[in-house]
């Protein structure tokens, strides 16, 4: 058997974003991964099915695989043929071991490549302010570990040396002899005022920093109760954290909020959300399905030109109908002639894509505000339109245009069905924690939410959310199920939604 390839890829700090492009792609056709517990979890999302998930990390009540036989796992899966990747923290030559395994692989005959990643001490400074070299305070940076052998009394390092000459110290896993450590700074010549800056967990939602000073940093950090994992930042450029901390100080960072869309729809909503500072729980109360039916495609498009005009009521809409026209036709342009109306903005964005123009978009995104825009732009008596619909949608737009005397066919492209999220991992944080928000972007999103309301119940002292709706159809959903509306966009939009909660908890 031709034995495989091992690639040992640097996962980065924690943000998704922050991975390589090369790490993306070996991630998506690996045959096998094998990862600790720092590894942000939505990396494993773009694995394939098929692909084994090995994790060899340490957390409560599951002790760390001795390296020797994560070494071990590594090479068995490459002997028998696998594309392996080994995903670890930050970069893998970076206080990360990755010498250690490249130096089996050598060993055993396994071919390798190394895939850098960012390395916690870059992101940490970056995402705290701190600029790690600067012409006024540092032209020197020493990345040291405060790690020691648990067999061993003293340090690794001398820390007292490095205070004589270094002038910005970035030192991994070293809260647990962070008063040591500083002890032993200001013995080697560093001024007990010397300035620090201690960040957990960053780059990502729950990060938090602390700008102190050598003499005072182990007691607020305790006070604060700062703990691992943190890089800790020592010098003088340290205190530009107080006024470049940009990461801590965006409108919504903090906040727990909870999307309810569809997983392939949350994307645009989460990233949005993300960088505004907030974390995302993607809760997908509902799943969106293409809606298959020959003989009603066939019907439809043996027709398409005879008709005057097509309106789509939804994104969804929009990418389902295409999805089925473009399998018919190869050719955009049998398209036709058709005039195209779109229910809003965001809807017609999504037309767009498939470089048509929309010729009417009512000022309200409401179905009934576009019939009544159709019938103001030109009489349509006796004219053929095609709706384009989903299973759930409302008939009052099809019965205000009948009653106006158009011809109107509709053409369900997509279902809407109930997703069930007791066992959801997005479901067990919610019920342990809270959030601080829950969307509603629909009123399919609010009918499920109630439909599953036993497995969301609120553990005791999790935090309790307001809800926010992103619009009049649905805020009437939530009325008539009786969940409260605290928040309501006024433009009917992802970005109206996200402007009237940031709006809220700046006013508080």
């Amino acid at each position: 058997m031709i034995p495989g390839i091992v690639y040992l890829v640097g996962a980065g700090p924690g943000d998704p974003g922050l991975l390589t492009l090369r790490a993306r792609d070996l991630i998506a056709s690996a045959d096998v991964i094998v990862y600790d517990n720092l590894i942000n979890d939505r990396l494993l999302d773009w694995c394939k099915s098929e692909c084994e998930k090995v994790y060899v990390g340490k957390k409560p009540g599951f002790h760390a695989i001795p390296q020797d036989e994560l070494e071990e796992i590594i090479v068995r899966h490459a002997k028998e043929g696998k594309t392996v990747v080994r995903l670890k923290g930050g970069d893998p030559f970076i206080f990360g071991r990755g010498g250690e395994e490249a130096r089996r692989l050598v060993e055993d005959g396994i071919r390798f490549e190394i895939v850098p990643g960012v390395t916690a001490a870059l992101a940490a400074a970056a995402y705290a302010g701190v600029p790690l070299t600067h012409r006024d305070f540092s032209s020197s940076i020493s990345f040291l570990t405060g790690h020691e052998n648990p067999e061993k009394h003293e340090f690794r390092i001398s820390f007292h040396d490095f205070a004589k000459n270094a002038e910005t110290l970035c030192i991994y896993m070293g809260m647990g002899q962070l008063e040591r450590i500083a002890t032993e700074l200001i013995s080697g010549g560093l001024l007990p005022d010397t300035p620090v800056v201690v960040v957990q967990w960053a780059t990502l939602p729950q990060q938090r920093s602390l700008l102190s000073t050598l003499s005072k940093v182990a007691e607020e950090c305790s006070k604060k109760d700062l703990g691992s994992p943190s890089v800790i930042i020592v010098g003088e450029a340290a205190k530009l954290n107080d006024k470049m901390g940009w990461f801590e100080k965006r409108p919504l960072f903090g906040k727990r909020i909870v999307v309810t869309r569809d997983r392939d729809q949350a994307a645009k909503l989460s990233y949005k959300l993300e960088a505004t500072g907030a974390e995302v729980i993607e809760l997908p109360l509902i799943q969106i399905k293409r809606v298959n039916d020959p003989g009603a495609n066939e019907a439809i498009f043996s027709e398409l030109g005879s008709y005057d005009w097509i309106i789509f009521t939804s994104s969804n809409g929009v990418k389902h109908f295409f999805h089925i026209f473009l399998e018919t036709f190869s050719d955009i342009r049998s398209f036709g002639g058709l005039k195209v109306a779109a229910v809003g903005q965001e809807t017609a964005k999504a037309i767009n894509k498939y470089n048509l123009t929309v010729d009417l978009v009512p000022n309200v995104s409401d179905a009934e505000a576009l019939a009544d825009a159709l019938i103001e732009y030109e009489s349509i008596e006796h004219l053929k339109i095609l709706v384009i619909t989903g299973n759930r949608n409302r008939d009052l737009m099809v019965k205000r245009l009948e009653d106006a005397l158009a011809i109107v066919d509709t053409f369900t492209v997509y279902r809407t069905d109930t997703y069930d999220i007791s066992e959801h991992p997005a479901a067990k944080s919610f019920r342990k924690d809270g959030a601080d928000v829950v969307t509603f972007t629909s009123p399919s999103t609010v009918k499920s939410f109630v439909d599953q309301a036993a497995s969301l119940q609120l553990e005791k002292g999790a935090k309790n959310p307001i809800s926010c709706s992103i619009g009049p159809i649905t805020s009437d959903s939530m009325r008539k199920a009786g969940v409260p509306i605290e928040l309501e966009s006024e433009s009917q939009s992802i970005d109206g939604m996200i402007q009237a909660i940031v709006e809220k908890f700046n006013s508080l």
